[in-house]
């Protein structure tokens, strides 16, 4: 070595040769964070109440048959919601706020393809036989959805419905195009394998509660509301002018009638543009008139997008003042009505003068929809009612009770707030049998979602759901850092001349991969999904994996409560209080 070069010198690594476990750096701490699982928006717009985070969540994980059974503890009826339900979940979803809402229906209805395609069976808690038997009017969305849940109370249930088959309305009042049979046959097959027995071609009437008297216990009423309201017109009882959901019926029956010319449909709801979309594959023009404005329509928009497509033509702001037979066709009057304000019925007006007349080779009426029957449409008659969420509880004198549910109840006809008016039915029941009707009100209370209307029977059955904060996240919680932007899915469907030659079914089964990609949009608000965040980032090592519920605790003995995992966790999962607020947390 020349005498000219430095002396190496010796690199010293300072080294504690003793544990720094002794220092509790937790004695530091004035803020606590803690594990707070929230609610989602989502899960609080939807009427049956549905744990969408956490269904998205399984789905995003590949784990497709947890994802169908967490469906199946709100809902019977995925394959169904999945295809018709107007999804108000996605309207509120946070992920529309930074891109596009997840397609939420579309994970839906490939969960209940891919149980149906592999003949998955749910794994579900049932409680014990119960002694009381219920009796159920009406095997549509609300009787059938009170007597799946009912049976997971473990109570035995008889249905009645009037027509050769049950479903309902889905079954004969929905098109194919729109709900395939076997998906809606799938399950309700699923219902009945619970124990429930579904007695058809059973008509019910005024007299069924008296009957039901000495054999059942309670009685559930879910009548739809499946008859056309009177259009207060001259000339709408003339022959030739039929009622929309009558030849919805007829299509499904397989006596679809033969239509030529032009076919008028009064309405705007989804019947009347499934009567309209109907006529055009029947072969005919179809002209919906609607008494207002275009955006005031009550059917879902892609609905009415689709309709057009098929050469459905809307007249907007007409209504019907009177019909007139002219040899095989028909004269009918319209008034157009005032465009501004129009709120409702009351708010809309005519324009004076404003009156036209076209000649239409037939007449479907499917302006609203009212009891088949009179009795239905006004229970009561007088006894003592308790008005709840979505179902009326009749306490009889004679000791019987009897819940009138469905779409004779709730304000809006979907079958969404039909399933959910059959679950509170089922928990009214078990309530009132256990505990006695001043019960009733307080265990609704308990089971809503986020505080808001919809009900869980997961909360009510005490499952893990109930330990969730019913805080619903925002979507400035979010920390949008973690997501990058990605488009909704597109759903496959039929090409539009391919739709009108047939009743086939439209929107298409997606992928698997598919699936997977739209259900990892989702936020999971409020929901851990095992990110690791808290643990990657905590300077003091104080978040440790472990065989909790959660996956994983945090050590208060180290944690300074500096907050960063609770900034740091994507979906807002977590909380940070004063110390003494969390302390017994």
């Amino acid at each position: 070595m020349s005498s000219q070069e430095p002396k190496p010198v010796p690199l010293l690594i300072a080294r504690s040769s003793q544990t720094t476990e002794a220092n509790k750096t937790g004695a530091w701490r004035f803020l606590k964070p803690r594990y707070n699982e929230k609610t989602a928006p989502c899960g609080v717009a939807c009427p049956a109440g549905e744990d969408i985070g956490r269904i998205q969540m399984l789905t995003s994980q590949g784990l497709f048959k947890e994802a169908w059974e967490t469906v199946l503890l709100e809902n019977p009826f995925p394959g169904v919601c999945g295809r018709i339900c107007y999804h108000p979940c996605e309207t509120v979803c946070n992920r529309g706020h930074f891109d596009e809402a997840v397609g939420i229906h579309t994970v839906e209805r490939f969960l209940a393809h891919t149980a149906s395609r592999y003949e998955l069976k749910p794994h579900l808690e049932r409680l014990p036989s119960r002694k009381q038997k219920i009796a159920i009017g009406g095997a549509g969305p609300s009787g059938l959805a009170a007597a799946y849940f009912l049976a997971r109370l473990g109570y035995p249930c008889d249905l009645y419905e009037a027509m050769p088959e049950p479903g309902g309305l889905l079954r004969w009042g929905v098109p194919s195009y729109r709900l395939a049979v076997d998906a809606l046959r799938n399950e309700i097959e699923r219902i009945q394998q619970l124990g429930v027995r579904v007695f058809c071609s059973k008509p019910f009437g005024d007299e069924f509660i008296e009957r039901a008297e000495g054999s059942y216990d309670a009685v559930f009423l879910g009548s739809g509301a499946k008859r056309s309201r009177s259009l207060m017109v001259p000339g709408e009882d003339l022959p030739g002018v039929e009622d929309g959901n009558e030849l919805l019926q007829k299509i499904a029956e397989g006596r679809a009638p033969a239509l030529k010319g032009t076919i008028a449909v009064i309405g705007s709801g989804y019947a009347a543009i499934d009567a309209a979309r109907c006529v055009v594959r029947l072969g005919a023009s179809a002209l919906l008139i609607y008494r207002r404005r275009r955006e005031d329509r009550p059917a879902f928009r892609d609905e009415i997008k689709m309709a057009l497509e098929e050469g459905v033509e809307i007249k907007y702001l007409e209504t019907p003042l009177r019909i007139e037979a002219d040899g095989e066709q028909y004269l009918l009057t319209l008034q157009t009505m005032e465009g501004a304000d129009i709120a409702g019925d009351s708010g809309a007006g005519p324009q004076p003068g404003k009156v036209e007349t076209i000649r239409v080779s037939g007449i479907f009426k499917a302006a609203g929809f009212e009891a088949a029957e009179p009795w239905i449409d006004s229970p009561g008659n007088g006894e003592e009612l308790i008005r709840l969420n979505s179902t009326v509880l009749l306490r009889t004198d004679r000791g019987l009770p009897v819940v009138f549910g469905g779409d004779l109840v709730s304000p809006f006809k979907g079958v969404v707030q039909a399933i959910a008016s059959g679950k509170e039915a089922a928990i009214v029941l078990d309530v009132l049998f256990r505990d006695g009707p001043e019960a009733v009100r307080q265990e609704l209370d308990r089971c809503k979602v986020g505080g808001g209307r919809p009900l869980s029977m997961e909360v009510y059955m005490k499952g893990p759901r109930l330990e969730r904060s019913p805080a619903v996240v925002r979507y400035n919680e979010i920390n949008t850092d973690y997501f990058h932007f990605s488009p909704k899915i597109v759903l496959p469907r039929l090409l539009k001349g391919e739709r009108i030659k047939s009743f086939a079914e439209i929107d298409l089964n997606i992928s698997a991969n598919l699936a997977i990609r739209e259900a990892e949009r989702c936020f999971n608000c409020g929901l851990c999904n095992q990110c690791d965040n808290c643990r990657l980032f905590c300077p003091d090592l104080a978040v440790i994996r472990d065989q909790t519920p959660m996956g994983r605790s945090i050590d208060y003995d180290y944690c300074k409560g500096c907050g960063i995992c609770v900034v740091e966790c994507p979906r807002n999962a977590m909380s940070l209080g004063e110390e003494q607020e969390s302390s017994g947390s």
